[in-house]
């Protein structure tokens, strides 16, 4: 304190409040300058920026895919209609048969002699025939010249009626036994893969026997057996009744996608609907044909099947980040207006299509959607607008996820599961 006293001489604490006082002064005409500078610099805060895609719409091909099983075009059981020995077997296991062709010889040895037995029986009967016609002939000639009894004519006729019923027994019973010895030849009906025998050369076999000998089966084309949801049939009748989607006509396009992702080399088209329901799954039943040249596709086989559903003319495709979801879950999309002013739409959308939403309500071809910076701005606010397509290219307009420019582009078929 001695110090301090020491330093402020009379004089100096004397002009002391005149220093004090410049100091202020100072001090307001710095904050003053400081706050011109500012506004001169900062005026109104910029407007957010916000990355947008102009919709277009484009004709569009949807399809859909499921499960499905292959099955055989035919199958045939093959079982003897005759008892007897196997004597030989003609075919490879898995090898292509035709029709007609000699799968299994029984011995025909019995069949033969009934057969003889047979035959023999109509010659017997067919020369009894013969002596009752010639017989009756000349009774209905005594009986004109009242040379015999109208009973003796009326036997002879009677005898003439069965000797011609003994003859058409007779040959009925050949045509049996000529049957009968032509089942010991077992022949494949189909043209087909044939399968492993279950019995050899030796085996005794029954007539219509429960097991089958082999089985036969055409696998060129093949089917393809696909469940799918009645409501999603009923949602597509019902698009195509509406005129939303068009159809190509009666016969779908079916594509094939096999067990290890690849894609099948042909095409095949669907041949029927289900006209039932299945109360366990609630499923309708799809069967499409395959052409299966090169035998890859065998029965049994898990694949899965693209099934065209119908094209959308006027299909308009949202990326899916320009779509999100309000507090009820409802879908919404953020729209930049003509006058850059953000506002929000209810939308609804249909299905995913690649990194796309096909949007049937809500949004119009020719209106910007927000699909980058959605989480800074407002509904009603002022923006920025970049377009997306020029600055980074990595969003598609279309239904085609690798598209990068802003052309219309060719009709695309996809995929929904």
């Amino acid at each position: 304190m001695k110090a301090v006293r020491y330093c402020l001489s009379p004089r100096t604490r004397a002009t002391a409040p005149i220093a004090a006082l410049c100091i202020a002064f100072g001090s307001a005409v710095f904050l003053i300058g400081c706050t011109e500078s500012q506004s001169a610099t900062g005026g109104t805060p910029p407007l957010p920026e916000v990355g947008v895609v102009t919709l277009s719409t484009q004709p569009l091909t949807l399809s859909k895919e499921l499960s499905g099983r292959t099955s055989a075009y035919m199958v045939a059981q093959i079982r003897p209609q005759v008892g007897g020995i196997i004597q030989k077997r003609s075919f490879t296991e898995g090898a292509l048969v035709k029709a007609g062709e000699l799968l299994y010889q029984i011995d025909p040895a019995s069949y033969q002699a009934a057969y003889a037995s047979a035959k023999a029986s109509v010659q017997r009967a067919e020369a009894t025939l013969n002596a009752a016609r010639l017989k009756a002939k000349r009774q209905t000639e005594l009986l004109a010249i009242d040379a015999i009894s109208q009973q003796d004519n009326e036997d002879a006729q009677a005898s003439l009626q069965q000797a011609e019923a003994d003859l058409a027994a007779a040959r009925a019973a050949l045509d049996t036994a000529t049957i009968n010895l032509e089942r010991t030849r077992i022949s494949s009906p189909i043209t087909g893969r044939v399968e492993e025998s279950s019995v050899t050369p030796g085996a005794l076999v029954t007539a219509n026997q429960e097991t089958a000998l082999t089985t036969v089966q055409q696998l060129d084309p093949i089917y393809i057996d696909v469940p799918q949801s009645s409501l999603e049939v009923l949602q597509l009748r019902k698009a195509l009744a509406s005129g939303a989607l068009k159809s190509d006509g009666d016969t779908a396009r079916i594509l094939v996608v096999l067990e290890d992702g690849s894609t099948y080399a042909h095409e095949g088209k669907l041949q029927f609907t289900g006209v039932t329901v299945n109360t366990t799954t609630g499923a309708v039943t799809l069967r499409a044909l395959v052409p299966n040249p090169e035998r890859l596709l065998m029965p049994g086989m898990y694949v899965r099947a693209r099934l065209d559903n119908g094209t959308d003319p006027e299909a308009l495709l949202v990326p899916q980040p320009g779509i999100g979801r309000d507090n009820t879950g409802k879908a919404t999309a953020l729209v930049v207006t003509p006058e850059n002013k953000v506002e929000q739409r209810k939308v609804v959308v249909a299905e995913a299509i690649g990194t796309n939403w096909r949007v049937t309500e809500g949004l119009k071809a020719g209106e910007r959607v927000i699909v980058e910076g959605s989480g800074k701005v407002r509904p009603g606010q002022n923006v920025r607008v970049v377009d997306v397509k020029a600055a980074a290219g990595n969003i598609a307009p279309s239904g085609d996820s690798s598209s990068k420019t802003a052309a219309t582009p060719p009709p695309t078929t996809v995929a929904t599961k």
